[in-house]
């Protein structure tokens, strides 16, 4: 058995890792740490909870000099994912004077202007990068160790043209890790232009079924949301992720939940930076038990105790059904996929069921009771915005009464669409415009 005394020698290291309370490295750390410490440049392809941040966080940390500049660029593909790989190599660098800095959008730019300029390591989205590198707020003279992570993901979100005119302004003389769960041709291309002679890692994608059981109902769109309630009483997970298609669709199935008193709220990419940390923390405390989400909530957050995924509407894309149901039965704990099947979907699920390693077993549900999804929080027979009768949920035993969720109703009235800036704001017409359209 490989422990991380064989694989590290740096004292302050090990003890953090001690300190987090891993025993082992895990298979794409056994074959990325070595190869990253000698100096090579990496690709590793391997599923969300793999432990990717160690695996090139132990050669970033390993490698930067007491000097107070930026030296190590890691890109990610969303706020909360890059917001995750700070606090993560935060852990990592306890032991030791480093300071990280994490730059993405939907934030005010003042703050990490400052702490820009002594940090030794900078995780950025690529859009707000690219905004601090015209202003001249960072410099890329120093960066010797550049890492794209989740590079699949920031393709899809259209930001392929910023992140090579990012990886244009590296000094050529560094170290490149590219991590990736898939390899589209465009990401090939990016390795190819931008690596030298990389070491191609690529650990199984294995899904284990004892820990993760999948299942599927079939059901019609006028059923969907009545069977979704359903499943969530019959359940009755400790936290659970339910995925939608759309932004609108994870509001709208939020309020919803919440007006029936589930302890609900969305999280989707019109929310502002503030928004969204305070779903997540609600979610990561417990306060809300059902966080709906659109395909942001798919890779790279870490949340504990998420015991059932819910696909309420299938991903277009089959790998992303991998780091959807992800979310949960980590770190070898237990955990349960659910998927509602629409007739207009069947093709989607049959290219996911056609996966390596992916079985759902199909279930059917008797006595759903039917219950209207309001579309515009309308009452039936009422007028919008006035306050509606809910039906509690059963509380299970030594569980606090659930809340009626008004909060994050008022909040959803309330907020206006906001992204990483305004979406007419564009920096001098400079191209890339639809990559950092969609940076979330």
């Amino acid at each position: 058995m490989t422990t991380f005394n064989d694989i590290i020698t740096n004292a302050q290291l090990l003890r953090a890792i001690g300190d987090l309370g891993f025993t082992e490295p895990t298979e794409i750390q056994v074959q990325t740490i070595p190869p990253g410490l000698e100096g090579q440049d990496l690709i590793g392809q391997a599923k969300t909870g793999s432990g990717k941040t160690l695996a090139f966080g132990v050669p970033l940390l390993a490698k930067l000099t007491p000097e107070r500049r930026s030296q190590a660029l890691i890109l990610a593909p969303t706020r909360e994912l890059c917001q995750q790989i700070a606090v993560e190599l935060g852990k990592l660098a306890k032991h030791s004077d480093v300071k990280i800095a994490s730059v993405f959008g939907g934030v005010a730019m003042n703050p990490q202007i400052a702490a820009l300029r002594d940090s030794q390591v900078v995780v950025a989205t690529p859009g707000r990068l690219l905004d601090h590198l015209e202003r001249g707020t960072f410099r890329t003279e120093s960066v010797h160790f550049l890492v794209f992570d989740e590079a699949d993901r920031m393709f899809d979100m259209g930001f392929l043209k910023d992140m090579e005119r990012i990886v244009r302004r590296v000094p050529k003389e560094r170290q490149t890790l590219l991590f990736s769960a898939t390899m589209p041709d465009a990401i090939k291309r990016l390795a190819s232009q931008y690596q030298r002679n990389p070491i191609h890692v690529k650990t199984h994608s294995h899904i284990e079924h004892s820990l993760l059981p999948q299942s599927f109902y079939r059901t019609d769109m006028g059923g969907k949301f009545s069977l979704l309630v359903h499943l969530l009483k019959k359940e009755d997970p400790n936290l659970a992720i339910v995925f939608c298609k759309t932004k609108h669709g994870a509001k709208a199935l939020a309020r919803n939940l919440a007006r029936l008193g589930f302890e609900a709220d969305a999280m989707q990419g019109n929310l502002s930076q503030s928004q969204r940390d305070r779903v997540m923390a609600d979610f990561k405390a417990g306060k809300i038990r059902f966080l709906v989400a659109t395909d942001v909530a798919a890779r790279g957050l870490d949340v504990k105790h998420v015991t059932h995924v819910f696909n309420y509407n299938i991903s277009t894309v089959p790998e992303d059904y991998i780091h959807r149901i992800g979310r949960t039965a980590r770190a070898g704990a237990a955990g349960k996929a659910i998927t509602l099947v629409e007739p207009a979907e069947e093709r989607l699920w049959r290219d996911i069921l056609r996966l390596p390693n992916i079985s759902a077993l199909e279930q059917r549900a008797e006595h759903v009771e039917r219950i209207a999804f309001e579309k515009h929080g309308r009452e039936q027979g009422g007028r919008r915005g006035q306050p509606q009768a809910r039906t509690p949920r059963p509380q299970a035993a030594g569980r606090p009464p659930m809340s009626h969720g008004a909060r994050g109703q008022e909040m959803h009235s309330q907020q206006r669409p906001s992204g990483n800036r305004p979406p007419a704001r564009r920096s001098g017409g400079r191209p890339g415009g639809r990559g950092r359209r969609f940076q979330r």
